[in-house]
């Protein structure tokens, strides 16, 4: 799976700092935290109909993260969803929008490691592109990485870092022998995740999904088991082994830049027929009418 350029963000205005400007000619300072050391924490978002889904749970994220790393000066929640909106509106978005806020430990006043050389509060970015859902939903191939995921006593994988080195890498494996996205496994051999969305499973109509103890908190994968719950669909948050992963009836990935998309197959194992299941077809419908009325609205 190899994005494409859309041709409507040639002329983006991306926010830096509250200033908005041609993305061809924004800048970052060399030292801000997140070219440093890649110490800044993200959210994605997406815009449905002028309305932003579940923002107040990733802006609530996105300041744990934060909290997590203990920034100092951290901007306002309504500082950061004006400049959301700024941005939008600069831009002339509606709808069918992806949106990448990052916020960094900010300047420091001299190249280095340590926090305390940090003395300028937070910097943040808000790029907004035009961007559909981004996976195939007619099934994507998964390759099993050989990079695992760690728990939190190694990284806390509840921080929604920018430092993503081992989902590059793990996806550098898929790229490798061609798959769409790399399953990543956590170091006691269970589903963590893959490289870039939570994992769900059906067994006998049950839907599965791991636990977080080795990715972060998803917000799509919260609204898919909250889904499950308002259906009766039958649910289990547990941890899955690697072998128990091959006997699925269906599996599909979640995420907010790709919302609900089917995996058809992992490694040399078919999932099912081949095609995206029918539990899978539900819960992408059912998702779909709550992106279509749900959301707090902002342009």
């Amino acid at each position: 799976m190899l994005q494409q350029f859309h041709p409507a963000n040639t002329d983006l205005l991306v926010n830096i700092n509250g200033t908005l400007v041609h993305r061809d000619e924004a800048g970052v300072s060399p030292f801000d935290s997140s070219v440093q050391n890649g110490d800044a924490v993200w959210e994605g978002l997406r815009l449905y109909e002028g309305r932003i889904f579940k923002l107040e749970e990733h802006l609530e994220r996105l300041r744990r993260s934060a909290e997590l790393l203990e920034y100092q000066g951290y901007p306002e929640e309504e500082v950061i969803v004006e400049q959301l909106k700024r941005t939008l509106v600069a831009n002339d978005m509606f709808d069918s929008v992806h949106v990448r806020l990052t916020i960094s430990r900010g300047i420091k006043y001299t190249s280095g490691l340590d926090p305390r050389i940090n003395t300028q509060g937070c910097s943040f970015f808000i790029l907004a592109e035009h961007k559909a859902p981004v996976y195939d939903k007619a099934g994507l191939v998964l390759h099993t990485a050989t990079v695992r995921r760690p728990f939190a006593n190694v990284l806390d994988q509840h921080i929604h870092s920018c430092n993503q080195l081992t989902s590059i890498l793990a996806k550098l494996e898929a790229n490798a022998v061609g798959a769409d996205d790399a399953l990543l496994l956590d170091t006691e051999g269970n589903v963590a995740e893959t490289n870039a969305t939570h994992l769900f499973f059906v067994k006998d109509g049950v839907v599965i999904t791991p636990t977080t103890r080795a990715c972060p908190e998803g917000i799509t994968r919260m609204t898919v088991l909250s889904l499950c719950e308002q259906h009766e669909i039958p649910s289990e948050v547990r941890d899955i082994p690697e072998a128990e992963i091959h006997e699925s009836d269906e599996v599909f990935c979640t995420g907010t830049m790709g919302e609900i998309a089917a995996v058809t197959r992992i490694a040399e194992t078919q999932i099912g027929n081949g095609k995206p299941g029918p539990v899978t077809q539900r819960l992408s419908q059912l998702y779909g009418q709550v992106t279509a009325t749900v959301g707090t609205r902002v342009v």
